[in-house]
């Protein structure tokens, strides 16, 4: 097992999850209402199935694109998305 790698990704996935949309409707959904461990439990689950689907959608296309090729996407993606998100704005996540 690579710890190294373990804790890269922990810290990675851990730094980009801090306020963002998830976290945030997480946090509106908890402000009203008295189950909190369901909350948790839920949004737990759904972080690490949409992780499982990453990893193993990785790996398959990872079998046909280069990584080098998929990281420069991945790097157009979130610069899109951003600014995307700076001029078009979002919609509030509490309702």
């Amino acid at each position: 097992m690579d710890y190294k790698l373990i804790l890269g990704t922990f810290v990675l996935v851990f730094m980009a999850e801090l306020g963002d949309k998830t976290q945030l409707a997480t946090f509106c959904i908890s402000a009203g209402s008295r189950s909190k461990i369901s909350i948790f439990l839920g949004a737990a689950v759904a972080l690490v199935l949409s992780s499982l689907i990453a990893v193993l959608f990785g790996e398959a296309v990872s079998r046909i694109i280069p990584p080098s090729y998929i990281r420069i996407g991945a790097g157009i993606l979130f610069i899109a998305v951003g600014i995307w998100t700076l001029f078009l704005g979002t919609k509030a996540v509490c309702p």
